[in-house]
């Protein structure tokens, strides 16, 4: 179901559309973007191969912070001669101008306890379906788990596309408030998505690709409990599941049904 969803698209002119012409509509998007959209912005794309390798492994590092070095190393292996990095700097800048890469910020909080916090965002391209077209998976090579990816060990492309998704569809809830993830540095405490109002109000979200929810899933939504206090307004797990109910510490658990169109 999920992986029909992540590749049906974001996009409203081609959800429905069969799936051959959904591809190519997204095919046709990416050769767009890199072969006339950012000239037309001021970018001078010399090697426009190379412009799309990088944008494959952009894809590929999608639900992570890896940095920008090892992404570029991943688009050009056992190349010597590599993009300037500030030639890659323009596309990433120019590509964020065209909503094509749309990455989520550290949350860095106001008048907070918080100490330590990681500054790099976390790697996203506007919709998921764009991203798997990017790598070259299809819904069987997805669920499994086929396609390259930069996601830590432990963790699945699909996961990845999954919290894509689920990232999609709380940005466009959560109009008007801002967006974060967070993680301590060395990464004992990580929270995929901490949306803040302007009140300084927070809701805390950890994203699981499972029915069932652990104890061990809530362990970071409630250590922010207790450095926030009253703060933070409710601590969310958004799963596969099919029930919503609330855990014993409080914790609310939304299948990512509820929130999907």
């Amino acid at each position: 179901m999920f992986g029909d969803e992540i590749l049906r698209s974001g996009f409203p002119g081609i959800r429905d559309f069969p799936e051959r012409a959904r591809r190519a509509q997204l095919d046709s998007y990416i050769a767009r973007i890199t072969d006339s959209e950012l000239t037309a912005n001021g970018v001078r794309v010399r090697h426009p191969a190379s412009m799309r390798a990088w944008l494959r492994a952009y894809a590929a590092a999608t639900s992570t912070d890896a940095n920008y070095e090892a992404i570029l190393a991943a688009a050009t292996p056992g190349e010597a001669d590599k993009p300037a990095s500030e030639t890659v700097r323009g596309y990433r800048e120019a590509l964020s101008r065209l909503f094509v890469v749309d990455p989520v910020p550290a949350w860095i909080p106001s008048f907070s306890p918080l100490r330590r916090l990681n500054k790099a965002p976390k790697h996203h391209l506007v919709d998921p379906a764009l991203a798997a077209r990017l790598v070259g998976v299809g819904r069987e090579g997805l669920l499994r788990g086929q396609g390259t990816s930069m996601t830590p060990a432990g963790s699945t492309w699909f996961g990845a596309l999954f919290e894509s998704l689920v990232t999609q569809s709380v940005r466009t809830y959560a109009e008007g408030a801002a967006v974060g993830h967070l993680r301590t540095k060395g990464g004992q405490q990580e929270i995929d998505l901490i949306v803040e109002t302007d009140n300084l109000r927070v809701l805390a979200i950890e994203v699981k690709v499972s029915e069932s929810v652990t104890p061990r899933d809530t362990l970071h939504l409630n250590w922010l409990e207790s450095k926030l206090g009253d703060r933070l307004v409710d601590k969310v797990v958004i799963n596969t599941g099919p029930y919503a109910y609330r855990t014993k510490d409080g914790t609310a658990i939304v299948p990512l049904s509820l929130l999907s169109p």
